[in-house]
C-alpha cells in the first residue's frame, strides 16, 4: 500500500500541472518558504478568520486556496467523542469510540520514558485516524495540592520527572501528523477560582517548578502548540499574558507553534492581540455553556481584531505572526506528504494500555507477602467496592470518553481467578457521574455496608476496589475536592471488613492522595490509578503476579492535609480568596517540601515495591571535581536479589552542601527504570549536566550555578537513600 502511494505521489511530481501549483501547496518545498507563499494570497478577512473558532472544535480554513480547517479534539488519555458543531452535545455518531489509555498519573508513575512513547504514537494513532490536526495534551501543571480535581489529567510533582515524562509523548503523537497541544500554560494548579484567580509567586518558583515541563515540551520535545491557561499571572490572563507568551515562550524558547486559548480563556480584545495568543476557542461559552447570543465573529480575535487592525491600533506585523504559525501547523498536520493514516481501537492500542497500565500501578504495603495472589490459591476471594464495577472513564470533564469497551477491575480479577473463586458485593454507592454537580445515591449505605461483611467472612481473602471517580467534586473538572478523606463512607466500609477478615488487599483508583486511617491495619495496598479501557486486564496482572509491579508515586502521599505545603499556609495560599493567591510554600512543593521541613509523609515521591527485592551497590563518579560545562556519571550496581524477574527505578537526588540561598534538602536530577531477572545484577548509569544543579537567581533573573560541593544520592524514593558520593564544582 505505501509503494503504491509512494508512487503515485512520484506520478503527482512529474506531472506537468504540479509545476503550476503554488508554492504553498507543494509540498517539495520548505515549510517557511511554503507558509510565506501562502500568507502572500490571503486577505485581511482571511487572515483574521483562521486565528478563531467557527465551531466548538473547529477553526476556518481558507477554501478559495485549499487551506483546510484545523479541528481539535480532546483529551490526554483518548480521543472524545464527536460533538455538535455549535453546543456540548454528543453528536450521536456510532463511530467515535475510543480506546482509553491510563490516565497521565499512571504514565507518570511508570518512571518510563519508553512508556510515554508508546503512549504519545497510540493516542496519536486514534487521532489521526480520527482526521484531528491538535489532540489537546498532555498535562504538565503541577501536583501541588491534592484537592485538586484535575490533578489526574497530570505528570506528578516533580519538574524533572514531567519534562521527561512528555518529550517522547509529545514525539509520540507528533509522530502521526498530530499536534500535541501542551497544557495548561501556566499555574493552572487548582480548579476552584480557575476562571480568574490570580496567582503570586516568585520567579524562581515559577522557573524552577512551574515551568520546567514547559520548557522540555518546546526546547526538547518539538510542541507544535500550546494551550494557555484559564488563570491569571501578576494581573494578566494567561491566554494573552505578555509575559508568558511573548517573552517566555516564544523569544526566550523560541517556540515557533501555535498558542490556543483554553476554551473561554480570552477576555481582553487588545490584550488577546497583542499579548501572544494565536487562536481563540469557547469564548463567551466559559467552556461549558451550549449557547448564547454571541457569535464567532464577536470573538475578541474576529471582528473586534479586524476593527483594530483596519484603524491601525493594530500592526499588520502581529496578525501575520499568528497566521505564519497557524499555517506553519497546517504544513506540518492536514498539509503534510507525509502524514499516516492512524489506527483506531486496534489491538495493540490495547496492548499498549495494558502495558502502561501495568508498569504505573505502584504496589505501597505489602504486609506478609499478601500480594501476589496466585490463582489457585486461594477458594473464595471477595471483590468489593463500587470501583470494581464503574466505568471510570465517564464524568471527569473533558477528559471523558466514549470508549470502545472498559474491562472492570471484577471482569479481569474473575477472568484470571474464575467465576467459582470470585464473589462481589458493592460496599458503598456514589451515584451516577456528573461533571458539574453532586448526584446522590438511593441505595442504602448501611445496607450496603453488611452485604459486604457478610461476603468477606468467608472468604479466603478480599480486594476491596475504591478510592475516588470522576464526579463533581471528586478527580473531576470544574471544582476541586471538598476533603481529603475518601467519599461515600468508604474508611467506615474498610474498618467493617477489616473487622471480619484480615486478609485485605486494598485497591485505590484516583489520580489524588486520600487520607488513610486505617493503614496501619491494613497488610496491602495498591494504587491503582484510572487504567483505561484496560484497567481489570491491567490490574488482575499485578494482583495475580503475572506483573512485578514497578510503578514508583510521582507525588508525595501526606498523612494529613494540613502537612501538604499549599494548605500549611492557609486559605490565601490555597485556594485564595477568590481573587488572589500566593503560593506561599515557594519552590518546597511536594517532597522538598517534606524534606526540608522534616515532616514525614505517609508514602513518599519515588515510593513503590516490588513482589522481589533489590541490592544497591555504593554509587561512584566517573571524577571528584567538574567544571560548570561537565557530564556528571554517577555508577553503581544493582541486583536483583529476590526470587522474581522484575524492575527498580533508580534514583538519583541532589543537594549542594553550603548554598547562597535557601534550596531543598534533594532534588530529583536523574532516575532509570533497570529490569533484571531473579538473580541478576546489573552496572547502572545516571549522569547529570553539571548546569543542571543551578538555582534560578532572582537578582540576575537566570540560572546560578554556585562553586563548591553537591552530594549526589542514589535512592528508592525521595525517603529512602541508599548510597550518597559528594563531588565538587570548580
Amino acid at each position: 500500500m505505501k509503494k503504491t502511494i509512494n508512487f503515485l505521489f512520484f506520478l503527482l511530481l512529474s506531472s506537468p500541472l504540479f509545476a503550476q501549483l503554488p508554492i504553498y501547496a507543494d509540498v517539495t518545498k520548505p515549510i517557511d518558504a511554503r507558509v510565506e507563499d501562502a500568507l502572500s494570497q490571503m486577505t485581511l478577512e482571511e487572515k483574521v478568520a483562521v486565528c478563531h473558532a467557527q465551531s466548538k472544535f473547529s477553526t476556518s480554513g481558507v477554501p478559495r486556496l485549499g487551506i483546510p480547517e484545523i479541528w481539535m479534539s480532546d483529551g490526554p488519555h483518548g480521543v472524545r467523542e464527536e460533538i455538535e458543531w455549535n453546543s456540548w452535545d454528543p453528536a450521536g455518531w456510532s463511530n467515535d469510540r475510543s480506546t482509553a489509555f491510563p490516565a497521565l498519573t499512571c504514565l507518570a508513575a511508570s518512571f518510563n520514558p519508553a512508556m510515554a512513547e508508546l503512549y504519545g504514537v497510540a493516542v496519536g494513532e486514534e487521532a489521526r485516524f480520527r482526521k484531528k490536526d491538535i489532540l489537546l495534551g498532555p498535562g504538565v501543571n503541577i501536583y501541588r495540592t491534592p484537592l485538586n480535581g484535575r490533578n489526574f489529567e497530570y505528570l506528578g510533582e516533580d519538574p524533572f520527572l514531567s519534562a521527561t515524562m512528555v518529550v517522547p509523548y509529545i514525539k509520540g503523537v507528533q509522530s502521526n501528523g498530530v499536534a500535541a497541544c501542551v497544557k495548561h500554560f501556566a499555574l493552572n494548579n487548582q480548579e476552584d477560582h480557575r476562571d480568574n484567580i490570580n496567582v503570586e509567586v516568585s520567579d524562581r518558583a515559577l522557573f524552577e517548578i512551574y515551568l520546567p515541563a514547559f520548557k522540555a515540551a518546546v526546547t526538547k520535545g518539538g510542541a507544535w502548540s500550546i494551550m494557555g491557561s484559564y488563570n491569571q499571572l501578576r494581573g494578566q490572563h494567561c491566554c494573552h499574558n505578555d509575559f508568558l507568551l511573548n517573552q517566555v515562550l516564544k523569544k526566550d524558547w523560541g517556540f515557533d507553534g501555535v498558542v490556543v486559548s483554553d476554551w473561554g480563556g480570552a477576555h481582553i480584545p487588545m490584550q488577546a492581540a497583542m499579548n501572544g495568543l494565536d487562536i481563540e476557542m469557547g469564548s463567551y461559552t466559559n467552556g461549558k455553556v451550549s449557547g448564547s447570543k454571541f457569535t464567532y465573529d464577536d470573538y475578541n480575535l474576529a471582528q473586534p481584531f479586524l476593527d483594530a487592525l483596519k484603524k491601525g491600533q493594530v500592526p499588520m506585523s502581529v496578525l501575520d505572526d499568528k497566521v505564519r504559525r497557524i499555517l506553519r501547523l497546517n504544513m506540518r498536520t492536514n498539509m503534510s506528504a507525509n502524514r499516516p493514516f492512524g489506527r483506531y481501537g486496534c489491538d495493540s492500542h490495547s496492548a499498549a494500555a495494558r502495558k502502561i497500565g501495568s508498569e504505573g500501578i505502584v504496589l505501597l504495603k505489602n504486609v506478609g507477602n499478601l500480594l501476589p495472589i496466585v490463582p489457585g490459591s486461594a477458594k473464595k476471594i471477595a471483590v468489593i467496592g463500587e470501583n470494581a464495577t464503574r466505568n471510570l472513564m465517564q464524568g471527569g470533564g473533558s477528559s471523558e470518553l466514549k470508549v470502545k469497551y472498559v474491562v472492570s477491575p471484577l471482569e479481569g480479577l474473575t477472568n484470571v481467578y474464575g467465576k467459582e473463586a470470585v464473589t462481589y458485593s458493592q460496599g458503598y454507592s456514589s451515584g451516577s457521574p456528573n461533571y458539574d454537580r453532586e448526584t446522590n445515591t438511593k441505595l442504602n449505605a448501611d445496607s450496603l455496608i453488611a452485604a459486604a461483611v457478610e461476603s468477606a467472612k468467608t472468604a479466603d481473602v478480599v480486594i476491596y476496589v475504591g478510592g475516588l471517580n470522576k464526579n463533581h467534586f471528586q478527580d473531576c473538572e470544574g471544582a476541586d475536592r471538598k476533603s481529603f478523606d475518601m467519599p461515600f463512607g468508604q474508611d467506615k466500609l474498610i474498618n467493617a471488613l477489616l473487622a471480619v477478615n484480615k486478609k485485605l488487599v486494598v485497591v485505590l483508583m484516583s489520580g489524588n492522595a486520600v487520607a488513610m486511617p486505617w493503614v496501619d491495619q491494613v497488610p496491602a495496598l495498591v494504587q491503582g490509578w484510572y487504567l483505561g479501557s484496560e484497567t481489570g486486564n491491567a490490574l488482575a496482572d499485578v494482583l495475580s503476579g503475572a506483573v512485578n509491579p514497578s510503578g514508583k508515586l510521582p507525588f508525595s502521599f501526606p498523612k494529613k492535609l494540613a502537612d501538604n505545603a499549599a494548605a500549611s499556609f492557609g486559605m490565601i495560599s490555597y485556594p485564595g480568596d477568590g481573587v488572589n493567591q500566593k503560593y506561599l510554600e515557594d519552590i518546597l512543593v511536594g517532597y522538598r517540601w517534606f524534606d526540608t521541613k522534616k515532616i514525614v509523609p505517609q508514602f513518599a515521591f519515588g515510593h513503590g515495591l516490588s513482589y522481589t527485592t533489590f541490592v544497591y551497590g555504593k554509587p561512584a563518579s566517573d571524577q571528584k571535581t567538574y567544571d560548570k560545562d561537565a557530564s556528571i556519571k554517577v555508577t553503581l550496581t544493582l541486583k536483583n536479589s529476590g526470587l522474581r524477574d522484575g524492575a527498580e527505578v533508580v534514583q538519583l537526588y541532589a543537594s549542594q552542601v553550603k548554598p547562597s540561598v535557601m534550596r531543598p534538602v534533594k532534588e530529583l536530577k536523574a532516575f532509570q527504570k533497570v529490569f533484571l531477572k531473579a538473580g541478576e545484577t546489573k552496572n547502572v548509569d545516571l549522569t547529570v549536566a553539571a548546569k543542571d544543579l543551578a538555582f534560578y537567581d532572582e537578582v540576575s533573573k537566570g540560572w546560578k550555578l554556585e562553586a563548591g560541593k553537591y552530594v549526589l544520592s542514589t535512592a528508592a524514593s525521595s525517603a529512602d537513600v541508599k548510597g550518597s558520593i559528594t563531588i565538587e564544582i570548580n
